[in-house]
């Protein structure tokens, strides 16, 4: 079996180190580059002890010569950082963004959410996004359109827990696409590796919840129309018949995203029962291996998927305001940035989809 060299870019950070821990025990990838910004010439070792195989890697500064001439490059950088770089990386190299560069296919969405240089969008790395209805009425799925690709965008953390929460009640037309509320209880690695007063700081942050990006301010908030227009069989210029009200609320735990999405009930949805609600859920998920539908009655917690590629997800009808609630559970760093990258790269060079990845959450 063949093995990948790979380079990842940002490799101190949360996202990169998420990356390289997943990449160290995965049978068909070698990490032989690691590259970063105020740590170039460090042992890796002194940033990322519990990835002893990979300790004596030196990182090296964040170029295209040090990325170049490796199979696979992953840049783990801020927004607005790869997508200069990515225009010098070698066009035969499988490339993931884990930022936000390459993720919106409208400009105008780039413009009134993050601002700064446009870059191209990329094939986008969510294999289980619903992307509309065949002749038969099968679902289409995003993982169609990685098979063979070179370039790939990594999808927000918040924008996967919310999309894989509601999607296939958006794609089935069981909720408004107008007045979705989302409220996402996140961990802290979700505001990345900077040392801010509110969110590394243990007496501040311990015991104590914080909202942020509030208002209809949050970067991800696009994404996420976007993903929901795409569902619906739309283009994402239609994302604009989407409208969301988007909390996330930063909790006292390193790792781990509970997304509750509400919609309220079309009356297709309303003259449904519960159970054929649920059904809707499980057809959409059937044969998705990630995707993890409890039984009825059972809520996601965050506990449960520490550490795994998984998306534990329940769906529930509130009758009394006719509103749909669905959830999600998922690792912010895995299942949200590292782990979906890894197996978007999967899908890619054509490896089992799994390879690399679990399931199995560490708990408690």
């Amino acid at each position: 079996m063949a093995r990948y060299t790979v380079a990842v870019a940002g490799a101190t950070g949360y996202a990169g180190g998420e990356a390289l821990r997943i990449l160290a025990a995965h049978p068909d990838f070698e990490v032989t580059c690691v590259a970063g910004h105020s740590s170039v010439g460090q042992k890796l070792g002194a940033h990322m002890p519990h990835i002893p195989q990979l300790a004596n890697l030196t990182v090296e500064d964040t170029t295209p010569e040090a990325l170049n001439g490796h199979d696979v490059i992953i840049l783990a950088l801020p927004h607005g950082a790869s997508g200069a770089l990515a225009a010098k990386l070698d066009p035969q190299a499988v490339v993931v963004d884990l930022g936000a560069d390459h993720r919106l296919e409208e400009q105008s969405a780039w413009d009134a959410f993050y601002g700064g240089d446009f870059y191209e969008h990329w094939t986008y790395g969510m294999p289980e996004l619903i992307v509309g209805k065949d002749s038969d009425g099968d679902y289409v799925r995003q993982r169609e359109a990685l098979r063979g690709v070179k370039r790939i965008a990594g999808p927000g953390c918040n924008v996967t827990a919310t999309t894989l929460a509601l999607q296939p009640g958006i794609a089935e037309g069981l909720v408004e696409p107008q007045d979705i509320v989302a409220d996402l209880v996140v961990g802290y690695s979700g505001a990345g590796k900077n040392l801010k007063r509110t969110n590394l700081l243990a007496a501040e942050a311990m015991g104590s919840a914080l909202p942020y990006s509030v208002g209809g301010t949050h970067r991800h908030i696009p994404e996420i129309l976007q993903n929901f227009a795409h569902a619906a069989g739309l283009q994402a210029a239609d994302a604009n018949q989407f409208t969301m009200s988007f909390t996330p609320i930063l909790a006292p735990m390193s790792r781990g995203i509970l997304a509750t999405v509400s919609a309220k009930l079309t009356d297709k949805g309303l003259a449904l029962s519960d159970e054929e609600i649920r059904a809707v859920w499980a057809k959409a998920y059937e044969g998705q291996d990630f995707m993890v539908l409890l039984p009825e009655g059972t809520l996601p917690a965050t506990g449960n998927i520490i550490g795994s590629n998984a998306a534990h997800l329940q769906v529930v009808v509130d009758r009394h305001s006719g509103r749909l609630l669905a959830f999600a559970a998922i690792d912010n760093l895995n299942r949200g940035t590292a782990g979906q990258a890894v197996q978007s790269l999967n899908v890619a060079l054509g490896l089992p989809e799994d390879k690399g990845l679990t399931k199995i959450g560490v708990a408690p």
